[in-house]
Formats: C-alpha cells, sequence, structure tokens
C-alpha cells in the first residue's frame, strides 16, 4: 500500500515540480537573450545615429566650403561658420 501511495502521488508531484523548475529556468533565459538583442538593437540605432550626425555635419562643411569658393563667403566668415557647426 506504501508503494502505490509513494508511485501515485509522490512520483507525480516530482515531475511537476521539475517541469516547473524547467519552465522558469527556461523563461529567464529567454527574457535574458530578449534583453541583449534589444541591448544590441539600442546600440545599432545610436551608431547609425551617430552615423547620421557626422554625415549631416561633414555635408554642412561642405556647403559651406563651396560657398566659400563661390566667394559668397569670406575666409574669416567661413571660419567662423565652421568652428560654430564643430563646436555644437
Amino acid at each position: 500500500m506504501e508503494k502505490l501511495i509513494f508511485f501515485g502521488l509522490v512520483i507525480p508531484i516530482l515531475f511537476f515540480v521539475l517541469y516547473l523548475g524547467t519552465r522558469a529556468v527556461m523563461s529567464g533565459v529567454s527574457a535574458k537573450q530578449a534583453n541583449r538583442d534589444n541591448k544590441d538593437g539600442k546600440e545599432i540605432d545610436e551608431n547609425a545615429e551617430e552615423s547620421n550626425i557626422d554625415k549631416s555635419l561633414s555635408e554642412e562643411l561642405e556647403k559651406l566650403n563651396a560657398l566659400r569658393e563661390s566667394g559668397v563667403l569670406t575666409q574669416d566668415e567661413f571660419e567662423k561658420a565652421k568652428n560654430k557647426l564643430l563646436n555644437n
């Protein structure tokens, strides 16, 4: 009778507890992976944003240089505008 109680009640409860533990661990691993992916996505976005800022800065400097070469801006005006762009 004791063996029947053991096999009928304790073993299924043990498997259920193991199932819950495994499920909790796998859920934690999934959450950690999602956080890692989210963090990587943010870094990629930040790098792209920095690249866009660099592109816009170089484009502005090219425009200023074109204006200087065409005679619209003097050398002093060009230097002031360039310093303003680089310092901001």
